[in-house]
């Protein structure tokens, strides 16, 4: 076996399920799941339907590459949305299983083990693919922890330069999960920078980037910045997704985008990866793309349940705030994580996550400590139900 497989670490809902697993939750109230990122909005009814219309497409092997259509429907997504110069559906663009597994794969593709020492960078709280994608392509993680102090931005300068000479990949993510800080043009103009010196790959994960809630303002793109600032888009891919986007996280759909060498390496070796998305998933990847009252309806939705439930959780946590984007509250609480964790769920029969399970103790710190995460992704009258027995806790 892969011997690197025993430097995973379990992920954080495998250590929220032990943490529970001898709790009984009081029964006077119905559950309430504000743990897990996983949207419940409804599907659209034209994606399903596209979906249903293209069926037919089963009976055939989908290409690595994807459709022309659903490349074009991405490319002329992305041209709208940032309002740059639409990438090149040839060379820049490949359609992928959801980010997830995008993200993952990259590192395998990009990372060289010929080299001494290869480093992968990532935030510290993170995604946890971002650590598991780095240690089995033979890299060492090395995390920066992102704070309060630093309004949860990655502080770049505190990187040694010894450990800058040998990075290979370096993971962001903006809107970032689990604090929805987004990345300024100026925290752009930073990484490229560095990218340009040390030559490693900026990948950027950027799956949050349809959830904010100011209709004028939408958050920075990283293609976006780099045409801001007069640049190509050399080491830099950017990962999107329709499941937060469109609710339609059992579709995985996603695309990668970016640097036309990377991609064009990136197709080849997915080409042998075999994780080609299936044509129906496809036809209805293309709808959603198309389509943008759908999610002007779903960022109102969420709007409405931020400006409802955190003026009732100040009243309780004095510090918890709207964030910059995405749909978690980072709430610093002033207790300990897991023990309130226990106490939410075992007394109020409603389930956040930890903190501290999304991040790793580097630096003498871990920055998820005293934090915990709630996913706004019930109905509205759960999340509300949920912020009133808090404060009567």
């Amino acid at each position: 076996m892969n011997q690197n497989l025993n430097l995973l670490q379990p992920y954080p809902f495998q250590r929220l399920n032990n943490l529970f697993a001898d709790i009984t939750p009081n029964t006077q109230y119905n559950p309430v799941n504000l743990s897990i990122g996983e949207p419940k909005h409804q599907t659209p009814d034209i994606i399903q339907q596209s979906m249903i219309d293209n069926m037919v497409g089963l009976s055939n092997y989908p290409i690595t590459k994807g459709s022309l259509a659903l490349r074009q429907a991405i490319s002329s997504w992305v041209a709208r949305r940032f309002n740059i110069p639409a990438p090149d559906v040839e060379k820049e663009i490949i359609p992928v299983n959801g980010s997830r597994e995008a993200l993952f794969a990259l590192a395998q593709a990009v990372i060289d083990t010929s080299q001494p020492n290869p480093v992968v960078i990532s935030p510290n709280p993170f995604y946890q693919i971002y650590e598991g994608a780095a240690l089995l392509a033979g890299a060492e993680p090395y995390f920066i922890n992102t704070l309060p102090e630093t309004q949860h931005a990655m502080n770049f300068s505190s990187v040694p330069t010894e450990v800058l000479n040998t990075t290979q990949l370096v993971y962001v993510c903006s809107p970032g999960n689990p604090s929805g800080k987004v990345m300024s043009l100026a925290d752009w103009k930073e990484l490229f920078s560095l990218s340009d010196r040390y030559g490693f790959t900026i990948a950027a994960d950027e799956c949050y980037s349809e959830i904010y809630f100011d209709e004028a303002n939408p958050p920075l793109g990283a293609l976006q910045a780099a045409q801001q600032l007069g640049r190509d888009y050399s080491r830099l891919v950017v990962f999107s997704s329709l499941s937060k986007r469109s609710n339609v996280p059992g579709l995985r759909s996603g695309f990668v985008a970016g640097d036309a060498d990377i991609i064009a390496k990136f197709l080849l070796y997915r080409t042998y990866h075999g994780s080609a998305m299936n044509p129906a998933a496809q036809a209805a990847s293309v709808t959603a793309w198309a389509d943008e009252p759908h999610v002007i309806e779903n960022r109102r939705l969420y709007r409405e349940k931020f400006n409802t439930i955190v003026p009732m959780l100040k009243t309780v946590w004095p510090a918890v705030e709207i964030p910059d984007a995405a749909f978690y509250l980072w709430v610093q609480t002033g207790q300990d994580d897991i023990k309130l964790a226990v106490q939410l769920k075992r007394d109020l029969n409603i389930t956040v996550l930890p903190g501290s399970y999304l991040a790793r103790e580097v630096h003498s710190i871990n920055p998820g400590k005293g934090f915990i995460r709630i996913a706004l992704v019930a109905t509205l009258a759960e999340c509300t139900e949920a912020a009133e027995r808090i404060q009567q806790l």
